[in-house]
């Protein structure tokens, strides 16, 4: 599929520099990009998922917790 982004002048300077050195396209590069951050945020959604049953603290109990053990 096409698409239009916009891309600052200096990162699209330095992306053009990366695809010509590596022989990648452009395209390429970007999608490789995006399918790593995505992953990324994949990876995070199920580490949160797991943990939702978790226990939680407020920050306040937290800095209570961290004066009374000399922490703070």
């Amino acid at each position: 599929m096409r698409t239009t982004i916009t891309i600052n002048d200096r990162l699209f300077r330095a992306l053009k520099l990366r695809a010509a050195e590596s022989n990648e396209s452009i395209s390429s590069i970007v999608e490789d990009a995006i399918k790593f951050q995505m992953l990324e945020d994949l990876e995070d959604i199920e580490t949160a998922k797991k943990r939702e049953n978790e226990p939680t603290h407020s920050f306040d109990e937290l800095v209570a917790e961290f004066k009374s053990e000399g922490l703070l």
